[in-house]
């Protein structure tokens, strides 16, 4: 356990120092004017931004941030970039981040009695686009998405087919 916990230390460490990462300036800067390593300083703000999704004011905006920039600066950067893997990453995260705001919706009523809720769901939020093999948004995509989509995008494919018929014919009697 030792040994893993070492290893995911040391994972993170790199991570807070690869300048091309744009929290590394940022981490940098903080830990030249404080003097504490930004190892320290990262856990630190995880741990106020937890502690905020629990008992802080306007918590529910925090969880939507933390689920919304950074993927969205990543996804510039992916359509940016020549590589098609980064892509199909950060689409799968979008739908199923879009599946899940969708879902999120109907049970509002449940997440008023809930105090950990926006905590727990910026915790997904993070599974859905940390970069490991493990990304939620990819075991999600693939195991529940994926084949739920094989098995009617025909019956879908062909609705919005004869939706679209039928909105041609209602514009080109209109003009």
């Amino acid at each position: 356990m030792a040994q893993k916990l070492q290893e995911v230390r040391d994972q993170l460490n790199r991570s807070l120092r690869d300048t091309s990462k744009p929290w590394a300036s940022i981490l940098g800067s903080a830990e030249q004017k404080t003097g504490l390593d930004r190892l320290y300083i990262f856990i630190g703000g995880i741990a106020v931004i937890g502690v905020w999704l629990v008992f802080g004011y306007a918590a529910q905006l925090v969880c939507n941030s933390v689920g919304f920039l950074y993927p969205a600066y990543m996804s510039i950067h992916a359509i940016e970039s020549h590589n098609k893997e980064d892509d199909t990453k950060w689409l799968t995260y979008w739908v199923v981040f879009a599946i899940f705001s969708i879902v999120e919706y109907f049970a509002d009523i449940i997440v008023g009695w809930f105090p950990l809720y926006w905590l727990i769901k910026c915790i997904f939020m993070v599974w859905l686009m940390i970069p490991t093999e493990f990304n939620g948004s990819l075991v999600i995509y693939k195991r529940i998405v994926r084949p739920y989509f094989l098995k009617h995008h025909g019956v879908i494919d062909d609705t919005l087919n004869k939706m679209k018929e039928q909105v041609n014919k209602v514009t080109e009697k209109t003009n």
